[in-house]
């Protein structure tokens, strides 16, 4: 049985090698702290794994992550001058190959598709071949391998090294914004267990006119929104949301119907991904990898239409959802 644990230490070890191409990058300000940081991030992918199972102790994975903060936070993380083509080369590459530069990016979707969807219906000697229930994340994992593959035999590429020195300049682009997702959803999670929902939801109850639908909707909505700004991600900001007004108010005193109100609930919040700087990988990543002026000015297009659709939301669980 493929287990996704694999592909999270394949991740891993990804991240130990770009990191130690770093460490001896001499272009780089910031070799030493860069390579740190991302040879310490590939670390984790390792260790958490002996967390998990609790043969190892929590703390220094702990200690790990307020180091990574730290370099990230004060601005440690530097980029450097990976060996790859310059824009003349790859204007001329896009010109030879034209659209078959789309085949390994195609190639992942369909892959992951295929995993997800048809190998859980094979098994191999009585067992299964991806662990269950982690099939998605595994065809991932096996549609960016195979999307590898298919675009060395596309260019023509035999060396390995090569997409490994132009992934790492990709990496640096993005640099520690990379993991913001990830720390916010682990917010989203301390928020849970913290019972921010609860104190919500009995703060609401004190607010919120008895009775009043589209009040109800509208503080819903428009809570799902400001909570994603606050943590850059729209499922960190649903179970508090949900907690506070969604299940309890809309779904059992209103009896609203809860896959309509949820679904749309989750499409307010990411009006809300629109306007906040904490979505990084969705805002200020675009900014860095285009170069452009204002490291905001995604969020500055956006916002209008963030605003609008927000509106639509609500109207769509207040007319349909009830």
């Amino acid at each position: 049985m493929i287990k996704a644990e694999w592909f999270y230490w394949l991740v891993g070890a990804v991240f130990i090698v770009m990191g130690a191409q770093m460490l001896v990058d001499r272009t780089n300000a910031k070799r030493y702290t860069s390579g740190t940081f991302w040879t310490l991030l590939g670390a984790t992918f390792f260790y958490s794994s002996w967390v998990v199972d609790k043969t190892l102790p929590a703390e220094p994975l702990g200690v790990a992550v307020l180091v990574l903060i730290c370099l990230g936070g004060f601005n440690l993380v530097g980029k450097g001058t990976p060996r790859t083509t310059d824009e003349k080369q790859r204007t001329e590459l896009a010109k030879r190959f034209g659209n078959k530069l789309f085949v390994p990016a195609l190639t992942i979707p369909v892959v992951a598709v295929v995993c997800a969807v048809v190998i859980p219906k094979f098994h191999f000697g009585g067992h299964v071949i991806f662990e269950k229930g982690n099939e998605t994340i595994l065809g991932l994992g096996v549609g960016a391998i195979v999307a590898l593959l298919v675009g060395m035999r596309v260019l023509r590429e035999p060396r390995v090294s090569v997409p490994i020195h132009a992934g790492r300049g990709l990496l640096e682009s993005m640099g520690w914004a990379l993991l913001l997702p990830q720390l916010l959803a682990v917010l989203g999670a301390i928020f849970q267990a913290a019972g921010v929902g609860t104190q919500v939801g009995k703060v609401t109850e004190k607010i919120l006119p008895n009775g009043q639908l589209l009040a109800a909707v509208a503080l819903y909505c428009v809570g799902m929104f400001v909570f994603t700004v606050i943590m850059g991600n729209a499922f960190a900001a649903f179970p508090v949301m949900t907690a506070a007004v969604g299940w309890p108010v809309l779904v059992q005193h209103l009896h609203g119907n809860a896959a309509a109100i949820m679904s749309i609930g989750m499409l307010a919040g990411f009006c809300g991904t629109l306007c906040t700087p904490m979505a990084a990988n969705f805002n200020l990543v675009p900014a860095a990898l285009l170069e452009l002026k204002d490291q905001y000015g995604p969020i500055k297009v956006q916002a209008p239409t963030a605003v609008v659709l927000l509106a639509c939301n609500i109207l769509i669980i207040y007319f349909f959802a009830f």
